[in-house]
């Protein structure tokens, strides 16, 4: 796993503890789809524009833990980048908790190397999660996930289709053999509304809950050599 010494505090919603990661591993699963016809589908979409199926699935892409971050804006190398909202995994003290997180990715580089893309571009996460005392218990089918870009909508829907949190969290432990250490994981997303990427600047975040709780963020990015 690649991993580096990074900070990241995130506060539990309702109560206003805060929880302090300093010594993580963060990955990235893709391709989590419930559906496997589904899956292949998309895998053979994806190699029609020339990105290369992947050896596994599903799939986890390890990146720096610095990359993950709860800040507001973020300065990004290319100029074809993008985000999505996914569900946030993360497991500290051996306690687990669900945030949101954007995948943003280069998707110029993407068509040559997926991992590649994604270690290109920050992790923005929001502040507040909420703890999850059963992972095997904890479903998000009917969380209702969205995104915006510049105000537009760019993702609306439900998470049944994603593998469950568990499912996803115990396949990447089984490959990984991280035993106890922290992590944080980004579990996978949803359709795109008219299937094509924006490249904006103002990214907005939410996921419903099926209790009532909301959790969202927002995130400014800057594009290639501008300051």
């Amino acid at each position: 796993m690649q991993t580096d010494i990074q900070t990241l505090a995130f506060t539990i919603a309702g109560t206003g503890e805060t929880i302090v990661l300093d010594d993580f591993t963060a990955i990235v699963a893709g391709y989590t789809g419930r559906d496997a016809a589904a899956v292949q589908h998309h895998i053979d979409e994806l190699a029609a524009i020339g990105v290369a199926p992947p050896p596994e699935v599903p799939m986890f892409y390890p990146v720096e833990s610095s990359s993950v971050s709860t800040a507001p804006s973020f300065a990004v190398a290319g100029a074809e980048t993008s985000g999505e909202i996914e569900p946030l995994y993360i497991r500290h003290g051996g306690r687990y908790y669900l945030g949101i997180a954007s995948d943003h990715t280069d998707r110029r580089l993407e068509t040559v190397d997926i991992g590649d893309s994604k270690r290109a571009c920050p992790k923005p996460a929001s502040r507040a999660v909420v703890p999850v005392p059963d992972l095997d218990a904890l479903s998000l089918d009917g969380a209702r996930a969205r995104s915006w870009v510049d105000g537009r909508l760019y993702q609306d829907g439900t998470l049944d289709g994603l593998r469950t949190p568990a499912d996803v969290v115990e396949r990447f432990l089984a490959r990984t053999g991280l035993g106890d250490r922290d992590f944080v994981c980004l579990g996978g997303t949803l359709p795109l509304i008219g299937g094509e990427f924006a490249y904006g600047a103002e990214w907005r975040l939410e996921l419903a809950l099926a209790d009532g709780t909301t959790l969202d963020h927002t995130y400014t990015i800057t594009k290639g050599n501008q300051p």
